[in-house]
């Protein structure tokens, strides 16, 4: 027999939503997705505080950035979801709803983890599509970027800011949570204005000005 060449973490959060019933809150894929004990959501992985890992997934579809570098000195949503998770489909339009909100100073990059055999480049790109959805699309095909950043379950958002540092991780979709993460990012936006706001500092003492 031929081995699978799916990417492990694909195919057990696949294999999961199939068989769990899940409720609309917990996130397809439950708390135990990765074959190896995970963080609770609030650690974040050991990704909080932290430089974001970098996003190597193919480009599907989509406006805006689709990788970190390109969205430097933006507010990032890289978001982890498949074709198969439910919660992904109510996720996507609050994301798009924010990405509005916000305008250029945030970016959402969502990343697909649907396994080459289970889904193709246009069940993928017709997922977004029928979300309504604009924003930049990735495949992470290999699992390369998937076992970089680790998400525990369907969807996970990390929010990282405009210096590249994850911020907030939210593990599962909750119907409201969109507002969390608007909060979130106006605290980030509003931090980084008051930095470029600060007066610049005057002449040292004893320092001669320009007349």
């Amino acid at each position: 027999m031929r081995p699978s060449s799916s990417p492990p973490f694909a195919r057990i959060v696949a294999a999961l939503c199939a068989s769990l019933a899940l409720s609309p809150a917990a996130g397809c894929g439950g708390a135990a997705a990765p074959p190896a004990p995970t963080p609770a959501p609030a650690e974040g992985g050991g990704l909080i505080g932290a430089a974001a890992p970098a996003l190597s997934a193919e480009v599907v579809t989509g406006e805006g950035p689709s990788t970190l570098e390109e969205a430097r000195g933006k507010v990032v949503i890289v978001d982890f979801w498949a074709t198969y998770c439910g919660p992904c489909r109510r996720s996507f339009p609050q994301y798009q709803e924010i990405a509005d909100r916000f305008g250029g100073e945030v970016a959402v990059i969502a990343v697909s983890l649907d396994a080459p055999e289970d889904a193709s480049k246009e069940d993928i790109a017709a997922f977004a599509d029928e979300a309504r959805v604009r924003f930049k699309i990735l495949w992470d095909r290999d699992e390369s970027t998937a076992k970089r950043y680790r998400p525990p379950r369907m969807p996970t958002a990390y929010v990282i800011d405009q210096g590249g540092i994850v911020r907030h991780v939210h593990a599962g979709y909750e119907r409201g949570e969109e507002e969390e993460l608007a909060r979130e990012i106006e605290a980030l936006l509003a931090a980084a204005g008051r930095r470029r706001a600060a007066p610049p500092s005057g002449p040292r003492d004893g320092a001669r000005t320009s007349p």
